[in-house]
C-alpha cells in the first residue's frame, strides 16, 4: 500500500541520516579522547582544551543517540499497520470515529496514521481559511471555511443587547457600555460578564461606530442631565415630559441612560413646561360653598 511504503521509507530516511551523524560524532569523540590522552600533563593550558572538546564530543554522542530512541518511538506510535489493516480501517472509519469507546487517544492515533500535514493560509480578500489537506498516500483535499472574526461567537449576542449597544454609543464610550449591559445583568453570547474589550469586538462585528465628544456634539446627543440642563429644568421634570411623549427619547437597556437628541427638546421655556408637569398631575382646584374662612386675629 502506497501510505505504508512511504512511511517506511521517510522512518528509513531519517534513522540513516541519524545514524551517519552518530558515527561522525562518535569518531570525533574517539579523536578528542586520543588527542586528550597524548598530551603532556605539564601543559595544563591545552590539556584543558581537549579535555573540553573531548566532553563536548561526548555529550554529541549523547544527544544523537538519545534522539535515535524517540525517533524509534514516534515511528512505531504512528505506524500506519499493514496494507490490510489500512483497507480494512478504510472500510470501518466512519464506525470507528463514532464508536463510544473510541477516546481522543484513538483518534488523535487515527489522524496520524491517515493525514501527513495540514496546511494553512488565509485568503484576505474573500475572509476564509484555506486548509489543503496531505493524506498518506499522495491525496491532497483542499477546503475552504469562513474566518471567525473578532468579536464572533458561536452563539449569537441578542439583537436588543446589539441595539442597545448601537444607541448608547452616541453618548458613551465602551467601557461605560459595558458597566450599563453588567448592571443590567445582561450577558455575552457565552454568559460572560461584558468587558471593553467585548463591546469593542462587538461593535466591530456589527458595524458600529465608536464614541466620540466631536460627533456626540456635532450631531446633537445629550443625556437625561445634559438635556434638563440646556433647558433650563430639574432632571425629574424632563423624565415626566418623556413619561408624558412630549419629545422623543430613547432608553435601550432598562436600568441604564436616556438618550435625547438636541433637536427633539420642546421649544417652550422651563417655566411654561414646569407649570404643564404641575397641572398635569394636580386635578384643577375649585372653590367650595362649604369651606370655611379662616379668620386671622391682629393681636
Amino acid at each position: 500500500m502506497v501510505a505504508t511504503q512511504q512511511q517506511s521509507e521517510s522512518s528509513r530516511d531519517v534513522l540513516e541520516a541519524l545514524a551517519r551523524d552518530l558515527q561522525a560524532a562518535q569518531y570525533r569523540a574517539d579523536r578528542a579522547a586520543r588527542q586528550y590522552e597524548a598530551t603532556d600533563p605539564v601543559n595544563r593550558l591545552v590539556a584543558q582544551e581537549l579535555e573540553r572538546r573531548w566532553n563536548v564530543a561526548l555529550e554529541e554522542v549523547k544527544d544523537l543517540e538519545a534522539r535515535i530512541r524517540s525517533e524509534n518511538a514516534s515511528q512505531e506510535a504512528a505506524k500506519v499497520g499493514t496494507a490490510d489493516e489500512m483497507r480494512n480501517l478504510a472500510d470501518d472509519l466512519e464506525a470507528l470515529w463514532n464508536n463510544p469507546d473510541a477516546n481522543d487517544r484513538t483518534k488523535k492515533r487515527l489522524l496520524r496514521a491517515l493525514i501527513r500535514e495540514v496546511i494553512v493560509d488565509i485568503d484576505e480578500t474573500t475572509s476564509e481559511v484555506v486548509l489543503v489537506i496531505h493524506w498518506h498516500g499522495g491525496v491532497h483535499t483542499p477546503l475552504r471555511l469562513p474566518r471567525r472574526k473578532r468579536g464572533q461567537n458561536r452563539s449569537q449576542t441578542p439583537n436588543d443587547v446589539i441595539e442597545g449597544v448601537r444607541v448608547l454609543s452616541r453618548i458613551c464610550n465602551d467601557n461605560m457600555i459595558a458597566g450599563v449591559l453588567n448592571r443590567a445583568q445582561l450577558r455575552t453570547a457565552k454568559d460572560n460578564y461584558w468587558t471593553r474589550s467585548l463591546v469593542t469586538a462587538l461593535r466591530h462585528h456589527h458595524g458600529i461606530a465608536c464614541y466620540s465628544a466631536e460627533s456626540q456634539t456635532a450631531e446633537g446627543w445629550l443625556n437625561l442631565s445634559q438635556a434638563a440642563k440646556l433647558i433650563g429644568e430639574t432632571n425629574r421634570t424632563v423624565r415626566l415630559t418623556i413619561d408624558r411623549g412630549a419629545f422623543v427619547a430613547e432608553r435601550p437597556i432598562a436600568s441604564g441612560p436616556w438618550v435625547v437628541n438636541r433637536r427633539h427638546l420642546p421649544r417652550e421655556p422651563g417655566a411654561r413646561m414646569q407649570q404643564k408637569d404641575t397641572c398635569a398631575d394636580s386635578p384643577p382646584t375649585k372653590p367650595s360653598a362649604k369651606q370655611g374662612i379662616l379668620e386671622l386675629s391682629e393681636t
